[in-house]
């Protein structure tokens, strides 16, 4: 087994986003899409997807272009995948969106008006695999506060062949601080977003997110095989295209 390198990970209060992101009700029990396919370009309406707008952005051409029911906020994703809006099944009146894949597995959640308080329970080694700064999102005024970013992480023994306790690996957006030393409190990845907090990622599973490899791999061997995949990179690419929506 080759040993994980440590590249940019984030010490974080108790895995709460993960656990949100990845609790959703399955593909196979999703009610159909509420969102519709715009007939023009960039004319994507509340809670509907349209095609990106040309030029709009580094997205890859013939993507959507999904904007939440409160016109909040923007996400471009692939044009086979699809959107499971559930605004207002969600507590506090919060976006409740997932985003799945052709084959209907979830890639992604994106929630609103989360409480973002923190715990940080215990430490454990920490990992991670892919670090991308995301300025759109960042508080106005916010000067002294850390830009959001989105990131892979792990957490735990790199040995370990199933995601236990305190072993698990996540994607998505964060403001907490890098560590400082060689472990960190467990993954929290959330984003300030009035009136409180967001997350758009969700927990690495070997089972929904298309990894090659040998099924005797150890499970965080398998989330870094899994950031050379085209599946992770669509994902990276939507979840990082993630913006105050046009108003």
């Amino acid at each position: 087994m080759s040993v994980l390198r440590s590249f940019k990970a984030l010490p974080a209060a108790i895995g709460l986003a993960v656990m949100v992101a990845s609790c959703a009700s399955p593909a196979a029990e999703a009610p159909a899409d509420r969102g519709v396919l715009a007939d023009q370009p960039g004319s994507a309406a509340p809670g509907s997807t349209a095609p990106a707008s040309p030029g709009a952005s580094t997205t890859p051409p013939g993507w959507k272009t999904f904007t939440t029911a409160d016109e909040s906020l923007s996400f471009d994703y692939p044009s086979s995948w699809s959107i499971r809006d559930e605004a207002g099944k969600a507590a506090l009146e919060g976006q409740f969106v997932d985003v799945l894949n052709s084959e209907g597995k979830q890639m992604a959640a994106l929630r609103t008006n989360v409480v973002t308080g923190q715990v940080c329970t215990a430490k454990s080694p920490y990992l991670a695999f892919d670090s991308v700064p995301m300025q759109a999102l960042a508080e106005p005024g916010a000067a002294d506060s850390l830009p959001p970013r989105f990131v892979f992480e792990g957490r735990g023994d790199v040995t370990a062949l199933d995601p236990l306790p305190p072993t698990v690996a996540a994607y998505g957006i964060t403001t907490v601080p890098e560590p400082t030393g060689d472990v960190a409190c467990p993954i929290f990845q959330l984003f300030l977003w009035p009136p409180s907090g967001a997350l758009f990622g969700q927990a690495y599973n070997s089972a929904v997110n298309a990894t090659p490899g040998g099924a005797g791999l150890p499970y965080l061997e398998k989330a870094k095989l899994y950031t050379e995949t085209p599946e992770y990179q669509d994902i990276r690419t939507m979840i990082t295209s993630l913006r105050p929506a046009m108003k």
